[in-house]
């Protein structure tokens, strides 16, 4: 595994199912390089959230569903989406930079309008 480094970053994609889950998909090659698979949880700090939220890494998480799910997450992008800071039309949703910050703790940065 290669070693991944402070401020080393991946393009992660809003992802939502329904109108409940909601969540930050990783693309595979990024899931491999910047995860460990025995990691239960991760921490994020969402660009403009006042504290770091840990999310649960699910079992399906290292198959098929390569996203992080969690209610902070939800609220954090309908924020954005309210506020006009994002946009998210059918088939293209937003998507963020993922910063590595330390082992398992990642910041989370919304694009540039």
């Amino acid at each position: 595994m290669e070693k991944v480094k402070a401020n080393d970053f991946m393009i992660v994609t809003a992802f939502r199912s329904g109108p409940v889950s909601y969540g930050l998909r990783i693309n595979r090659s990024d899931r491999n390089k910047f995860f460990k698979r025995e990691w239960k949880t991760v921490k994020l700090r969402l660009s403009g959230h006042p504290e770091s939220i840990e999310v649960n890494i699910k079992d399906s998480f290292w198959g098929r569903c390569s996203e992080l799910i969690n209610k902070e997450i939800k609220r954090w992008l309908l924020e954005l989406l309210n506020k006009g800071l994002v946009t998210w039309t059918r088939g293209m949703p937003p998507k963020f930079s993922m910063n590595t910050i330390s082992e398992g703790y990642f910041s989370v940065i919304p694009p540039e309008k």
